[in-house]
């Protein structure tokens, strides 16, 4: 079997993804098979998964009511609507349209009894739910004009700002990365918030990857966490080499040398079978099992194929 074959012999939400991104296959039928997440397999597992009051695990980030586990709850609101969109379920969908309408009447953040869809204070937290308010058709521009204003001087964004710190993180700079890219795509036309703006802030969080080859430390060269080489899925809030590439594929960069470390690297996790494993699972509750680390993984290996596409070294097979 090869490597499309086995990729294609899966659930709905590596299906479409494969016959969009990888066989360039006819709107209709990515179409059809899109439609299918909703109603099979890990997208459905998701959605039944919704209590009674309208939400997730009932509540939006960490619910004061869940037992205590030994990492993030996975299955609460946020962290499912994320998951959600990571597998590509219409957001058109009948099922998803009533989860998003429950949401946004009865889940507050667990921060300050806030709306859901008003955000929180973390720009790491408000980040993942612009990009997936946007997904959802529920974006709220004040957001946007936070994290636009939460950028720090060296072009990037942390969360640990309000702590004091005066350095940017990989971690919550990709976040917020994906949700101004998400923004731009969407919104811009709106005009509700000047597009050159957003434009100009998603290129210096870029900039502060590039300028350190989307791995390494500026100062010393060092590769700040381990879990950076390491790909997972999902990523949660959590950085990595193949999550950078994968945006800036969706934004149409164009490769250049500042990616070359992170473009090898995924070459260089590529399997004898043709296939990439998954390095690490980010602990904690969830509803789904994408797979063990160590074990060869369709997401990995559906992301790595469209990342190398895109950097101009297909792999057949």
């Amino acid at each position: 079997m090869s490597v499309v074959d086995w990729l294609l012999d899966a659930d709905p939400a590596i299906r479409w993804q494969v016959m969009a991104d990888l066989l360039d296959e006819g709107p209709d039928a990515v179409a059809r098979e899109r439609a299918r997440v909703a109603t099979e397999g890990w997208g459905a597992a998701l959605l039944d998964a919704r209590g009674d009051d309208g939400q997730w695990a009932g509540g939006a980030h960490f619910p004061k009511a869940q037992p205590a586990l030994s990492g993030q709850p996975w299955t609460s609101t946020a962290h499912v609507l994320t998951e959600l969109r990571l597998l590509g379920v219409d957001p058109a969908d009948a099922r998803v349209r009533e989860a998003v309408a429950d949401v946004k009447r009865v889940t507050r953040w667990e921060y300050d009894d806030e709306p859901f869809f008003e955000g929180e204070v973390e720009p790491c937290i408000n980040a993942a739910l612009v990009t997936n308010a946007v997904y959802y058709g529920e974006v709220d521009d004040r957001i946007v004009e936070r994290l636009l204003g939460e950028r720090m001087a060296d072009g990037g964004w942390n969360c640990d700002q309000e702590r004091g710190s005066v350095r940017s993180s990989f971690d919550t700079t990709i976040g917020v990365l994906e949700a101004l890219a998400a923004y731009e795509r969407v919104c811009a036309a709106r005009g509700a918030i000047d597009v050159h703006r957003v434009r100009e802030a998603r290129a210096s969080g870029e900039a502060y990857l590039l300028e350190r080859d989307l791995l390494r430390r500026k100062s010393t060269g060092e590769i700040p966490k381990v879990t950076y080489t390491q790909f997972a899925f999902p990523p949660r809030h959590e950085y990595d080499a193949l999550r950078a590439l994968e945006h800036f594929r969706l934004v149409g960069a164009v490769p250049d040398e500042r990616m070359r470390e992170a473009i090898d690297l995924v070459h260089a996790k590529r399997g004898e079978d043709g296939r990439w494993p998954l390095d690490v699972v980010h602990g904690g509750d969830a509803v789904n099992d994408y797979g063990s680390a160590g074990e060869p993984n369709r997401w990995i290996t559906l992301r790595a194929l469209r990342v190398l596409r895109w950097a101009g070294h297909p792999i057949r097979g």
